[in-house]
């Protein structure tokens, strides 16, 4: 057993679930730990029973419940040490035994899984994403995604499964009541990536064994579900793709999504 589900996903937070028969892990605790605890709940998952909680970076939206949810059911959390030092208020709530360090393009393992932090471009301290492996399949995380890099683009090669960051359609962005700022952020090289951008990515990756994608951390208001989907269809279309190969889901922004058996 493999299998991924995201629990929340999108600008309002972010949390994710990776699972084989022996280790359970999540990905960021962007909701509240009464949140996430409900819904492994109505997974049948007893939230006691994660291993460990991987961070992606310190935004909000990816650690406001984890030093909570750290301390309730004393899991073991693992960031590289900018990001500590970039979330004192969180690391203050998790007990020292449970703080855990690793350091990005290094190898570490929990359970049965191997996990490979990648870095990305995105305003936090040090933010990356993760190909995380159990036995010869591979599937892969990455949100937060100012630009998409060839280093990026190789890290996501040979996974089965990509859950893959379709934050906004540029033209919505444009005419949004956001402030000119906050657009431009978004937009910039540090910012969050386009549905185009995603469409792209994901074309490259077909050719390298990919089965199954799920497009997250859209945008609540510069975006929506079926644009993104739409718009990487497009992408794989002009690519000269066939999409039928490959499922294509939409991370739910406030309750888990379907679970992804990879394999």
């Amino acid at each position: 057993m493999f299998n991924f589900c995201s629990l929340y996903s999108g600008s309002s937070g972010n949390s994710l679930l990776v699972e084989t028969s022996n280790t359970k892990l999540l990905i960021d605790i962007g909701e509240s730990a009464k949140k996430v605890s409900s819904a492994l709940s109505s997974m049948d998952i007893d939230p006691s029973q994660i291993d460990a909680i991987l961070v992606t970076h310190e935004h909000s939206d990816h650690i406001r419940g984890l030093g909570t949810f750290s301390k309730k059911y004393s899991i073991p959390v693992y960031a590289n040490s900018k990001t500590w030092d970039a979330m004192p208020e969180q690391s203050a709530k998790i007990d020292e035994k449970n703080i855990k360090n690793f350091t990005i393009e290094e190898n570490f393992e929990i359970g049965d899984l191997k996990i490979h932090p990648f870095k990305i471009p995105h305003d936090a301290a040090n933010p990356c994403g993760f190909n995380i492996s159990y036995k010869n399949e591979k599937i892969s995380i990455a949100t937060d995604i100012g630009h998409m890099t060839s280093n990026i683009a190789h890290k996501l090669e040979d996974s089965l499964f990509v859950l893959l960051e379709a934050n906004y359609d540029p033209e919505i962005l444009k005419c949004s009541s956001y402030p000119y700022l906050l657009k431009q952020r978004i937009a910039g090289p540090n910012g969050h990536l386009p549905n185009s951008d995603a469409g792209k990515t994901i074309s490259f990756l077909m050719n390298s064994g990919l089965k199954q994608v799920m497009l997250g951390h859209l945008s609540k208001e510069n975006n929506f579900p079926e644009l993104a989907y739409k718009t990487v269809v497009e992408e794989l279309i002009e690519s000269k793709l066939d999409f039928s190969k490959l499922k294509i889901d939409v991370a739910n922004r406030y309750a888990p999504s379907k679970i992804i058996k990879v394999g």
